[in-house]
């Protein structure tokens, strides 16, 4: 069984940063890519970041580009988000994914029905 467990949520204000972290345990060989989605009160849930299992092929959402950087430390089986120049709106639950189907494209591997793995999710604050 795989087991994903996130950390690094907060309060934080506009402007400042954080860094989200993933760590999974279990069948973590299947993976091929993992990530990052969020949801905010109201709104879909929606991707924002992922990485490829076995070359860090990376992949980033139009409204997080510029200012987050994921990265994978395979050895340690996690993976990270690190986000920057926070704004209100970026206020949410976030979720790390990971998927095990293989050879999917970026467009693909943005829905969410293409992870089998989610964990429960850590709060995001950005106070204004």
């Amino acid at each position: 069984q795989v087991q994903l467990v996130e950390s690094g949520g907060g309060l934080v204000q506009t402007g400042g940063s954080l860094r989200l972290s993933c760590a999974a345990s279990g069948r973590t060989f299947s993976f091929y890519a993992m990530g990052w989605f969020r949801q905010a009160p109201g709104k879909e849930r929606e991707f924002l970041a992922g990485i490829t299992w076995s070359n860090g092929n990376t992949n980033y959402a139009d409204s997080v580009k510029g200012r987050s950087t994921i990265s994978r430390d395979n050895a340690k089986n996690t993976w990270n988000l690190q986000l920057n120049s926070l704004k209100p709106e970026d206020t949410a639950l976030y979720y790390c994914v990971a998927s095990t189907k293989t050879g999917l494209s970026w467009s693909a591997l943005k829905l969410e029905s293409n992870y089998a793995y989610w964990g429960q999710g850590t709060q995001v604050t950005v106070s204004s």
